[in-house]
Order: structure tokens, then C-alpha cells, then sequence
């Protein structure tokens, strides 16, 4: 498991897990003394044990695939928290760990979700508030997390946008339209100066992709 760190001006920090076979970025926002942990995809053990000095207020995946999904249950089983998903992907996570379009070992089967989530939802840890953003076409129920509060200039993005291109479509669920309009929709919400943190792979800005990435635009 490789690790990161990224210290932020509002005094709250994003700690990266990089795990598992597909190399899944997980993500952990640290905020007054807890943290929501973001797409825990495999090794949930030692992400646990990396997280022993906070508390884990929330574990939420922003799609149901294994690779975001497969290190919940072990999570879960050292830290007691909710777990939160999209309620068009709640079902593909607790499957998630029985196939792998990919043919690659994806981890165990999510649990049930402990809450639902949906357009608008907030998600608050410490003094940082997520705002959901639903984002379909990589799966049905992807989303956004924006971040408001002390975590205003941040998005954790899952596998609908990488630099310069976006996620694949080509997989169960999949739409190539939808995540057009997804885009589209995240050129218009997301403020530019906006730090994207992906599911795999280096973080970008919105401005950036609004200058680069050939599918983001709102012409």
C-alpha cells in the first residue's frame, strides 16, 4: 500500500491509500479529530490500522465497482462507522466481490449501505461538508463529493473524470452519453481554482480540464 498526504490551508488534511491491483486511490478527509474515509477498494486492514489516531465518522464509495468497494467490510470491522452509497449502486456493491469484468480479484462484497445517497445530500466531518453530485455513466448511481466548509476547493471525482479524458463506459452500467452530459453538468458546478481527486492516479484542477480535457465543455 503506497501512502500520501496533503495538508490543507484550512488546517484539514487528505490522507491517500493506494491499494489493490487496479491501484484504486483511497482517500481519507481528516477533520477536527475524524475523517470520512472515500473508496476504501482493497486492503481495508491496513487502512484501518492507518487511521487508528481518528475516528471514522463515514466510509462512502462513489460507485459500487470492487475496486472502490472490495475493502469495506474489513474497514468496517475495525472501525464502526455507516456506510453510505448511492442507492443506484448499492446492489452492484454487494456484489462486487463475486466478478470482475476486469478479470482481476476485486476483494469481498460491500455490506448493505447505511444510508442511501442521492442529489444534495451533505456529508459533514469536523468542519468540512461534501455536497453529493450525481454523476451517472461510468455506473448508474456515480457521484461527486464537492467539498464546502474547510473543504471548499476540493472534489473527490471516483472514476468519472481523469486528466485529460473520463472514465470508462464500457462496462455493465456504462452509459457514454450520460457521462457526457456528467461532464457537462461538473464544468457548470464545480468552481475552476478546484482541486479533482481521482480514483486512479494523479489529482487535477477543473481548470485545467476546462483547458485540456476535450470532453469538458459546456458548448
Amino acid at each position: 500500500m503506497q501512502t500520501g498526504r496533503l495538508d490543507l490551508e484550512s488546517g484539514d488534511a487528505i490522507r491517500l491509500f493506494v491499494v489493490g491491483p487496479l491501484q484504486t486511490n483511497c482517500y481519507a478527509y481528516v477533520s477536527g479529530g475524524a475523517c470520512l474515509v472515500v473508496d476504501p477498494g482493497d486492503e481495508g486492514d491496513q487502512i484501518a490500522r492507518a487511521l487508528g489516531d481518528v475516528e471514522v465518522k463515514l466510509v462512502v464509495a462513489t460507485h459500487g465497482h470492487g475496486d472502490h468497494v472490495g475493502g469495506v467490510e474489513s474497514l468496517l470491522g475495525v472501525h464502526d462507522a455507516p456506510f453510505a452509497i448511492h442507492a443506484k449502486d448499492a446492489d452492484r456493491a454487494r456484489h462486487a466481490g463475486e466478478t470482475s469484468e476486469a478479470g482481476l480479484p476485486v476483494g469481498a462484497n460491500a455490506p448493505t449501505a447505511d444510508r442511501l445517497l442521492g442529489e444534495g445530500d451533505v456529508l459533514e466531518v469536523g468542519s468540512a461538508r461534501f455536497e453529493v453530485l450525481e454523476v451517472p455513466g461510468h455506473t448508474p448511481g456515480g457521484i461527486c463529493l464537492v467539498g464546502r466548509g474547510s473543504a471548499t476547493g476540493v472534489c473527490f471525482v471516483g472514476d468519472t473524470l481523469f486528466p485529460g479524458r473520463h472514465g470508462r463506459t464500457d462496462l455493465s452500467g456504462g452509459d457514454e452519453g450520460q457521462i457526457l452530459s456528467s461532464l457537462r453538468t461538473m464544468a457548470e458546478r464545480i468552481a475552476p481554482d478546484t482541486v479533482l481527486l481521482c480514483g486512479h492516479g494523479p489529482a487535477t484542477t477543473m481548470e485545467r480540464e476546462l483547458a485540456t480535457n476535450p470532453f469538458l465543455s459546456v458548448r
